[in-house]
């Protein structure tokens, strides 16, 4: 599994995450950044191509050197200036309140203490910043709920430490942000693994 973790799954998380399915919610959740950016969970990149010239420089980090190599040819390419760093949500390496926008797409599911990212972002965002997501999680239908709390622990294992299970709506709003917009529901696929909220929220 160690194998798999450090050499393979990173480019068949690349792989999957280049769906054009994804791209609309890629857009939507980007073009709402401004001013100073922290990105959670860069993984491969593939979000970088999008900044606009609101942003005035991405500090993007993962805690995969794999994804973070992946990541790099892509930065260089970002039409705003982009800095690579290797570290955990839980742990930001930055002070308090230095962001304008924190973005996630699709990495809450995989960090291990999300309660603590959440309190991090919090911690080093602006007054008045605000936290951009497009997330998957736990469905609002309790059959489809259920199957994926039967699912994650096996497929955590396969993805990465991915939850299909958690409550991205709760942990936002428990952490303290008040939700200004939020969507969810179903994109095209198996339930269990496509029930996304995408949303903006400030430091309540």
């Amino acid at each position: 599994m160690r194998l798999y973790a450090k050499h393979l799954f990173p480019h068949l998380l690349d792989w999957a995450m280049r769906h054009p399915r994804l791209d609309p919610y890629r857009d939507r959740t980007i073009a709402a950044a401004r001013g100073r950016v922290l990105e959670i969970g860069v993984g491969s990149g593939l979000n970088l191509a999008r900044y606009c010239p609101a942003v005035d420089r991405v500090y993007a980090l993962d805690p995969s050197p794999a994804l973070l190599r992946l990541a790099c040819r892509r930065a260089a390419q970002a039409p705003v200036a982009v800095s690579l760093l290797q570290a955990a949500a839980e742990q930001l390496p930055f002070a308090a309140a230095v962001f304008d926008t924190v973005v996630m797409t699709w990495v809450l599911c995989s960090i291990a203490a999300p309660a603590a990212a959440l309190a991090e972002i919090r911690r080093v965002l602006k007054p008045g910043g605000e936290l951009l997501f497009v997330e998957h999680g736990l469905s609002c239908e309790p059959r489809i709920a259920r199957w994926q709390r039967r699912i994650t622990p096996a497929w955590r294992r396969l993805g990465g430490g991915c939850h299909l299970d958690r409550d991205v709506e709760a942990l936002i709003r428990t952490a303290g942000f008040r939700l200004s917009a939020l969507e969810s529901g179903y994109m095209k696929g198996p339930k269990p693994w496509t029930f996304l909220y995408q949303g903006r929220a400030g430091a309540g």
